[in-house]
């Protein structure tokens, strides 16, 4: 039998959690739902964000996680439904990694209207209330990816940029960085800049289209590997394999296999489970009132084939 000094101090212990907005009244852990959003989940690089969150979540007794997303990554409207509805659920926060700023800040200002903290990750944008930015440094992801293009083509040739959604932070600052590195590079021409939305038979159609329009083509920089794959594999069917270098951004396992086996020349790690963890992090932070850092660093890794085989364990 407890002794009543004991059953003070867990009665104390228990007052203190309620007070605290951790507890219900009984003293039992409150339930925290956690709603984190992504731009899609048809691509291994979001179900990886997606298991480094779901591994986060586990970690942390009472917290049910969701994970939701549009079907594609150009599918604004319906991420905007998917946070409109997680709002109505008034969930206890949101992480989430907008596909269009211009449409989704308006929503995100109803969270924030509703009391629900909202974590930004992946890409950012210019939301001041934003409780924290969580992901890599994409003008740095595309400064490594152009400065290893000149590295490959001894600072001479035609190069392409085969980029994702026009407007979108991310890419447009991965294409900012490229362009960085290449403006130290004067005997390097970048002949062309086309969209292929982050989609991969839309990549091996643009990437078709540039071989044809530029057959002295040196080089392409891909900003994601969705692309990238999509370029090897029209590189691949008109046999200029190890002709035309390529560099993406992401490391997916599976363009970490190619450039091992040198179909892609290059990579840059954007560590997506390390992403889902961080963003899922915050956002349980946020929702229990503690401090959060303003912005939270996954890092980013230039892959080759000398290292690829560190990124596949």
């Amino acid at each position: 039998m407890r002794t009543l000094s004991s059953r003070l101090w867990a009665a104390a212990l228990s007052i203190a959690c309620v007070l605290a907005g951790s507890c219900t009244r009984s003293g039992q852990p409150k339930t925290l739902d956690i709603a984190l959003v992504t731009k899609a989940l048809d691509s291994e690089w979001w179900q990886r964000v997606k298991a480094g969150a779901e591994d986060e979540a586990k970690a942390n007794p009472g917290v049910r996680l969701v994970v939701l997303a549009p079907e594609r990554e150009v599918n604004v409207d319906q991420q905007v439904s998917i946070l409109e509805d997680q709002i109505t659920n008034r969930v206890a926060a949101l992480a989430v990694a907008p596909t269009g700023a211009a449409e989704v800040i308006p929503v995100l200002d109803r969270a924030r209207g509703a009391g629900i903290p909202v974590v930004i990750f992946d890409t950012d944008v210019n939301w001041p209330s934003k409780v924290s930015y969580v992901g890599s440094d994409n003008r740095r992801a595309g400064r490594l990816g152009g400065e290893y293009i000149i590295k490959l083509l001894s600072g001479k040739g035609k190069v392409a940029v085969i980029r994702g959604i026009l407007g979108v932070l991310t890419h447009e600052d991965r294409l900012a960085g490229f362009q960085e590195a290449l403006r130290e590079a004067p005997g390097i021409e970048n002949v062309a800049v086309q969209p292929a939305n982050s989609e991969r038979a839309l990549g091996m159609s643009v990437m078709e289209n540039l071989l044809t329009r530029y057959p002295d083509l040196r080089a392409v920089f891909a900003t994601n590997d969705q692309m990238a794959l999509g370029a090897v594999e029209a590189i691949a069917a008109r046999n200029l394999t190890g002709k035309i270098a390529v560099v993406g951004v992401d490391a997916t396992r599976e363009a970490v296999r190619a450039v091992e086996a040198g179909r892609l020349s290059g990579d840059v790690a954007m560590h997506p489970e390390a992403l889902g963890q961080s963003a899922v992090e915050a956002a349980l932070k946020a929702a229990r009132g503690e401090p959060v850092a303003k912005r939270i660093d996954t890092g980013e890794e230039l892959v080759t084939k000398q290292n690829a085989a560190q990124f596949l364990k």
